[in-house]
């Protein structure tokens, strides 16, 4: 299996120099590659696992989608107030603001944006909670990037068909 296909794992490792920051601006892979109209523009990942986020950020952005990562629900939300992403991606185990409750105050501040839940912890009872929050997909860890890509256009045509 090739690592663009690759299932996602919290395992996954990604060795970075100078550490990680706390908010990482929205930032594509490549800057000669067209955007497809098909993609978001701004996907915003949120993980307090480090390296899994960062392995997915740069995962999406091999398929020409632009990423920014935050790895705490404050953090999140900080960046929805500064910067709002069409679509976010969120893990409900976090420290601090949880994955539910960032779900719930990012719907009521900014309901356009599509949430997708991406969690190794969950269970039916928070599944049936997300969705009721209007979270607009619940995925378990470990993910196929495929389907995982396949989630963000269809929540980004969704997105697209209201405006």
């Amino acid at each position: 299996m090739s690592k663009q296909n690759a299932i996602l794992t919290p395992a996954d490792r990604l060795s970075s120099p100078n550490g990680f920051t706390k908010i990482q601006s929205y930032k594509k892979s490549n800057i000669s590659k067209k955007i497809s109209r098909e993609l978001p523009s701004k996907v915003l990942l949120v993980d307090d696992e480090k390296e899994f986020v960062q392995t997915l950020s740069e995962r999406l952005q091999m398929r020409d989608m632009v990423t920014a990562v935050t790895y705490d629900g404050k953090a999140a939300l900080e960046m929805v107030c500064k910067d709002a992403p069409e679509v976010m991606i969120i893990d409900l185990k976090m420290p601090g603001i949880d994955g539910m409750e960032t779900l719930k105050r990012v719907k009521k501040v900014k309901p356009e944006i599509e949430v997708i839940v991406l969690t190794g912890h969950g269970s039916e009872q928070d599944k049936k909670r997300c969705m009721e929050l209007g979270a607009f997909a619940y995925m378990q860890k470990p993910v196929d990037i495929d389907l995982l890509s396949e989630s963000l256009k269809k929540a980004y045509k969704k997105i697209k068909t209201i405006e």
